[in-house]
């Protein structure tokens, strides 16, 4: 039971990544403040944990006050949050033209991929400052190191932000009890990539890929868990690659 008697926060905890952290996160002992984007009501897939395993929280992260309306409203839930989990994200597009796609493709990946994050950050790190300890765990991507492609520049330079946001976390308040991680993803299989990986074709991703198939969320999920623990505190700072070799630095 790695994460027995914590509290982790995840944002995009509805589908996907997030929902992989939440099942593996509950499995080894965590209490789950679990964050959605929408109103939807319930989600169906929360039914299987009891009351006091996740609670749900609905937030606008595209919003100005989105972030912070978040964390308040976790905060009313549970005194106490142990680890922070920044998964919520988007894959906007940003094409050089028409000037109205660049500028909202802009907008959408910096408010959602790296200052909601961001704000969320600083709660955390004046919360744990104030209980002694904690750990933030940001979900970057591959294109944090190398960039994206032509239609997705804003995504790549948003999340590059947030890889330099995490490791200045790390290196600025390590000695008042904040850990600062970050995860970079390449293609996992997830809803959120299913509409892209159907657009370049499945076989043709998998041909490129090293290990010949699609990381599962899982493998994403269960190392968020590990980092989560702190059984690995000086790695502080690190970026874990999770790219089945395809990227390797």
């Amino acid at each position: 039971m790695l994460l027995k008697d914590k509290t982790v926060l995840v944002t995009g905890a509805g589908r996907g990544i997030g929902f992989a952290i939440v099942e593996s996160a509950i499995r080894e002992g965590a209490t789950v403040i679990a964050h959605v984007g929408r109103d939807t009501g319930n989600r169906p897939a929360f039914n299987k944990f009891s009351a006091d395993q996740v609670l749900q929280i609905t937030s606008d992260l595209s919003a100005a006050s989105g972030a912070d309306q978040l964390w308040a409203d976790a905060i009313a839930q549970q005194n106490r949050i142990d680890v922070l989990v920044n998964n919520a994200g988007v894959y906007t597009s940003s094409p050089t033209t028409p000037q109205d796609d660049w500028d909202a493709g802009w907008a959408s990946n910096l408010a959602i991929n790296l200052t909601a994050p961001a704000n969320l950050c600083r709660h955390a790190i004046q919360h744990f400052e104030q209980t002694g300890e904690g750990i933030i765990i940001n979900m970057a991507s591959r294109s944090s190191h190398r960039g994206d492609d032509a239609e997705h520049l804003a995504y790549g330079a948003a999340k590059g932000g947030l890889l330099a946001l995490t490791k200045g976390i790390a290196r600025s308040f390590a000695a008042r009890g904040t850990l600062a991680y970050a995860i970079a993803p390449a293609w996992v299989r997830t809803e959120m990539a299913e509409a892209h990986i159907a657009k370049v074709g499945e076989d043709t991703i998998i041909a490129n890929l090293p290990m010949r198939e699609i990381t599962p969320a899982s493998d994403v999920a269960e190392t968020v868990v590990f980092l989560a623990s702190g059984r690995a505190r000086h790695a502080n700072g690190c970026t874990i690659d999770i790219t089945g070799a395809d990227y390797v630095r």
